[in-house]
């Protein structure tokens, strides 16, 4: 028998090296102007409201009134709102989204965890890459959404397929579509405005606001009005909060279409008419501090009130980078991160 076989036959050829999985988490927020200036807002507008699934309308109809008329209108009053709320740090949604990345993944077991932004930047496209150049092939897409909507997750998952179309090796998805019922994140909540209440005492009205939709997404049925309607009537329920206790609205419409109802902004009036002397407002819908939230009802939702004959006004943060939060989605990624 010649040499060779003999040797093959005691010694067998070495298995290949295959590379380890490595697990990563693309954390994913709506998005944010890079600066509060006018080519900014307008630049993060025109992506923003060129996204279909944000205006539904057809695009050889929509387009000359984005491009016509809006991006040379609301730029310059935008920015100012944004300028507003601006930190030094900057965004305040970019700048918590940052932070909340961090602590999560120096919470998760060896896990890379990287921000993305629907719109602006960091893009998910980079985030993708960013994950991939870690050597992470088993990944969790976390929008930052806990309710779903076509306009927010929807538009999260086309932006990721659209990056990984181009990718030869693609890397194993699991996608968490919302959290809205999640233990975790009702149990955050909840601690989040029984802290602000222990230091601050409890008002007449809790007002719990979330980002509207057209009415007509929940005609198309869109899920989003009946989870966020779930996510409010539970941490009422965890607060043990009576009926008059609490509100549950919708903020942020624009345009002529009917909206999401009850608007925020009626409610507040209405509850300082009915003689509500303190209400409370908090963002269930919201993961981070923006400017929906800093601005449209920390700072307008008060002029209202107050305006209508109210007499205190408070508005509670968000979860944004605060231990309750890293806790929350630290138990949301273990479900799909096993």
């Amino acid at each position: 028998m010649p040499l060779f076989a003999s040797t093959y036959l005691t010694e067998p050829p070495l298995r290949p090296t295959v590379t380890q999985h490595r697990k990563g988490v693309l954390l994913v927020n709506l998005g944010t102007p890079d600066s509060p200036t006018a080519p900014d807002v307008r630049r993060y507008l025109r992506e923003f409201l060129s996204d279909p699934r944000v205006v539904e309308q057809p695009a050889l109809l929509w387009q000359p009134i984005l491009r016509g008329i809006i991006l040379n209108t609301r730029p310059a009053k935008s920015a100012r709102k944004y300028a507003s709320i601006w930190t030094p740090d900057g965004s305040p949604l970019l700048v918590n989204t940052l932070r909340l990345a961090a602590k999560l993944e120096a919470a998760l077991e060896d896990t890379r965890v990287v921000t993305a932004m629907r719109y602006g930047q960091p893009s998910i496209a980079a985030g993708l890459e960013a994950l991939r150049t870690a050597g992470c092939d088993r990944l969790v897409i976390l929008p930052l959404y806990p309710q779903y909507a076509s306009s927010t997750v929807g538009s999260v998952y086309d932006a990721v397929f659209t990056t990984l179309l181009h990718w030869r090796n693609q890397p194993e998805l699991r996608l968490i579509r919302q959290y809205f019922d999640h233990p975790a994140h009702i149990e955050a909540l909840k601690q989040q405005v029984l802290t602000y209440w222990q230091q601050h005492g409890r008002p007449d009205c809790l007002l719990m606001s979330f980002h509207g939709l057209p009415q007509k997404s929940s005609n198309q049925r869109d899920p989003y009005e009946q989870e966020c309607l779930y996510t409010g009537r539970a941490l009422a329920d965890a607060l043990k909060l009576p009926e008059e206790g609490f509100r549950i609205t919708f903020q942020s419409r624009f345009g002529l279409q009917k909206w999401l109802q009850p608007y925020t902004d009626e409610t507040l009036r209405s509850l300082a008419h009915e003689g509500y002397r303190r209400v409370d407002a908090f963002c269930p819908g919201f993961a981070t501090d923006c400017l929906e939230t800093l601005e449209e009802v920390a700072m307008e939702g008060k002029e209202t009130f107050l305006g209508a004959g109210g007499l205190e006004f408070n508005y509670i943060p968000a979860l944004n980078d605060s231990d309750l939060a890293v806790t929350m989605l630290q138990a949301i990624v273990a479900r799909h991160n096993a």
